[in-house]
Parts: C-alpha cells; sequence; structure tokens
C-alpha cells in the first residue's frame, strides 16, 4: 500500500497540462492514430490547457484583490473563513484509502466499458479527489471501511452515468465530438439548472428573453459583444470595490482581456482532441462495433473559454457577496473558491443552452444553497484538517471552502451519514433529480 501510495502521489504531482497529453497520447497509440499525428495532438491539447490555466491565473489574480475590496467595504467580519478547495485536496491524498479508491474507480470505469454499461473514458485522474473526499468524509463520521469504499464508488458510477447523459450537450457547446466532463463538482448542478430552466420556460415574459452571446452581439451590436461585456463588468467591479479611475480601467480591460482570450485557447484544445475522437471513433468500430459513441472524459476548464459562462461567473461573484452578507446563518464570505463559480456555471449555461440571463437567475439559488452547505459543514471539514494535521495559516478558527466545502451532494451524503432526518427526506428529490437528467440525456 505504501508503494502504491508513493507512486500515485508522484504521478498525481504532474500538472493536469503534464498528465493529460500523457494520457492522450498513450489513448491515441491504442486507438492506433499514427504517431506523428498522436504526439503533436497531445503537445497541442498540453498547449491549450496551459493557455486556459494560465488565462484563468491571470483572471483570478484580477478578481481577488477586486473580491477583497467589495468585502472589505461591507464592513462585515464573519467567524469562519473560507480558504477554497486547496485543503480538501490535502485532506483528500492523506487519507489512507485513497490509493485504493483511485485505482478501484479505474477498475470500475474500464469494467463497465467492457460491460458497456457507460460511454465515458474517465482519464480526468486528478479530479478523482472530489470522488475520494465523500470517502474521507464518510470514514471520519462512521470508522466504517465498507461504507467508505461502497459510497465513493456508487457515487462514481452515477457520474459517469450523468457525465453520459450530459455528453450531447458538452459536444454541442463545443462544437467538437467525443468529450465529456466528468466534474462531481460541477455536474450536481445540473439537474437543478434543467428545472430551473424548465420553471423559466413556463413564465410569461421571462420566457422569451433570449441572452446568449450570439443573440446579444446580434441585438446589441458592439455591447453585445463578449468583450465590451467583460469591459462593462470590470468597469463596475472596479467602482464597487472603491477603485481610482486609472484602476477602474485597468480592470476593466483585463476583464475583457479574459473573456477574449479564453475561448481563443480553448479553440486550441479542441482542434487537438480532432485526431484522437476520430481514432478512438475507428477504433470503436472496429473491436467494440455495438458500443455506439464513446467519450473522453476531460477537465471542466474545457469550458472555462464560453463566454457565457465567463459573463454569468462575473455576474454571480458580486451576487455571492451580497447573499453571505444579508443571508442569516452564514457564517463566512466567499473568498477563496469565488472564483471557481465558473465549475457550476460551465454546467448551468449548457442547461438553459448559453442563456445568460437564465443561467444567472438559477445560479442565484444554487449559489445560497452551497452558501448554507458549506456554513453547515464548517466545524466537521476544520475538524478533518486537523486530524489530516493541514494547518491553515491565516486562521486559528473554523474555517471551509464555498463551492467543494459546500458541494450540495456531498453535503447531502454527510447529512445520511450523521443521521440527519432532512438528508433521508431529500432521498425522492435526488432520485427525481437523476431521471430528470437521464430524461434529457438524448437534448443537445
Amino acid at each position: 500500500m505504501t508503494f502504491l501510495n508513493e507512486a500515485i502521489k508522484y504521478l498525481l504531482s504532474f500538472e493536469a497540462f503534464v498528465l493529460l497529453p500523457i494520457i492522450i497520447f498513450v489513448l491515441a497509440i491504442v486507438f492506433e492514430v499514427k504517431l506523428k499525428v498522436a504526439i503533436k495532438s497531445s503537445l497541442q491539447l498540453g498547449i491549450g490547457f496551459v493557455g486556459i490555466f494560465m488565462t484563468f491565473d491571470y483572471f483570478v489574480g484580477i478578481i481577488t484583490p477586486v473580491v477583497s475590496a467589495l468585502i472589505e467595504r461591507s464592513g462585515l467580519e464573519m467567524s469562519v473563513l473560507d480558504v477554497g478547495w486547496p485543503f480538501l485536496a490535502a485532506i483528500t491524498w492523506s487519507f489512507k484509502f485513497a490509493p485504493l479508491l483511485l485505482v478501484l474507480f479505474i477498475i470500475v470505469n474500464g469494467a463497465m466499458l467492457v460491460l458497456k454499461l457507460t460511454k465515458t473514458v474517465n482519464i480526468d485522474i486528478w479530479n478523482y479527489w472530489h470522488l475520494i473526499f465523500i470517502g474521507a468524509i464518510i470514514y471520519y463520521i462512521t470508522d466504517n471501511i465498507y461504507y467508505t469504499i461502497a459510497i465513493p464508488i456508487l457515487s462514481f458510477i452515477l457520474l459517469l452515468k450523468l457525465t453520459e447523459w450530459v455528453a450531447l450537450k458538452v459536444n454541442k457547446a463545443m462544437n467538437m465530438e467525443g468529450i465529456c466532463i466528468p466534474h462531481l463538482s460541477g455536474i450536481v448542478h445540473f439537474p437543478i439548472a434543467v428545472i430551473g430552466n424548465s420553471i423559466i420556460d413556463k413564465i410569461p415574459g421571462l420566457n422569451k428573453i433570449k441572452s446568449d452571446p450570439e443573440t446579444l452581439q446580434e441585438k446589441l451590436g458592439l455591447l453585445g459583444e463578449p468583450m465590451i461585456m467583460g469591459l462593462i463588468l470590470g468597469l463596475l467591479l472596479g467602482i464597487s470595490a472603491g477603485y481610482g479611475f486609472r484602476d477602474i480601467l485597468s480592470v476593466g480591460v483585463k476583464f475583457a482581456a479574459v473573456i477574449l482570450i479564453l475561448p481563443m485557447m480553448g479553440g486550441i484544445l479542441g482542434k487537438s482532441l480532432i485526431p484522437i475522437s476520430e481514432g478512438m471513433k475507428t477504433f470503436m468500430k472496429k473491436n467494440l462495433p455495438n458500443m455506439g459513441q464513446t467519450y473522453i472524459g476531460l477537465d471542466v476548464a474545457v469550458l472555462f473559454g464560453l463566454p457565457e459562462n465567463i459573463v454569468t461567473a462575473l455576474l454571480l461573484i458580486p451576487t455571492s457577496i451580497l447573499l453571505a452578507i444579508i443571508l442569516p446563518g452564514v457564517n463566512f464570505i466567499p473568498l477563496g473558491d469565488l472564483t471557481n463559480l465558473l465549475v457550476p456555471v460551465a454546467f448551468i449555461t449548457l442547461a438553459t443552452r448559453g442563456n445568460i440571463f437564465r443561467s444567472y437567475i438559477i445560479g442565484i439559488p444554487i449559489v445560497v444553497l452551497t452558501l448554507y452547505s458549506a456554513s453547515w459543514m464548517a466545524p466537521m471539514l476544520t475538524d478533518m484538517a486537523a486530524v489530516a494535521n493541514f494547518q491553515v495559516a491565516d486562521t486559528s478558527g473554523l474555517f471551509t471552502s464555498f463551492l467543494d466545502g459546500g458541494n450540495i451532494f456531498r453535503t447531502w451524503i454527510t447529512m445520511i451519514f450523521t443521521g440527519s432526518k432532512f438528508g433521508f427526506i431529500l432521498i425522492p428529490i435526488v432520485i427525481w433529480l437523476i431521471y430528470v437528467t437521464w430524461k434529457q440525456r438524448l437534448e443537445a
């Protein structure tokens, strides 16, 4: 187990933009793609991810001081600190059963492919931690190895199916075939967004509002251009943060740059996947003719380049801060995880077909649920961090993580294993949400 643990830690020490190209290259060789094409496509994939992560890190560097200034101007101090997702990942990879669960996930995925129970090849190994963390929580609560292994595996199977059922929408949004996004922290919001979108469909007036980037550009002209929308949002956030004129302009132009550059990086990534996707389709037709369409599972960052995601996330960032301030019972101000709103938003916009207005409206109740979930989870997450000997330098009190700590799926499982009646009451609702996602699976 020690050797396996060290081997997995070494494997995961590689950056995603290094690890994913290696995995894609191996798959390309398996799918009988020409060596020259396999090397070029794999490297181009890595370059695409480098571009996306560089631009996203740049975005984080811009937005973090703006958000800090907004919070400071509110004059409100909370008893719990949002330190973001890294401490949860640290807890996960220090969990003694993490290597076992990771290997079991790979085996389960392979077995399901052979048995034709899934069409998803989940190569996004780093983000397996979202599922392994479920096991860490259950073991912390129950000290029961059977629950610790069984529930994450069942969650992994559910993730593969949800991913498969959403894949057509991903392919249409990205204008490429053969990819899917098996990201637990994002995809659990998709069923809620589907229901929210259906409700808006039935509301006169609201159901007529079209606000996808193409429609906005057509109706508003220059003002509908994504980069102009980024400029305006950046200027408004800079003003709200109390910045001076020069810094307000700087924030605005930087936001415009992010919205313009991210889709370009996504285009590089998409182009790199075409030969691999074609190779996979040919290989599957030849060796598994009854399998049908299969999908390669990639990181959610693939979706970050869509303009509707960036604009919706920028709208929800100040909204989340405001909600944290005014909602009773919320015990923290979202800061450490706030920029990662792009993750749930990426799946909300899939459900609304890129409608920014609808995505923003649906995002508000999701943010509310997440704020309360993260507040409720704070004592347990703080204690788990102490058990894992993880120290947070900025606080000696309670801390949490807005999005990953408040993940509504993990919170629901935690409620069940802590004996919360509310967790059991939610079971039929969760089943219904799964059914709703399955029902729309053929819709692009």
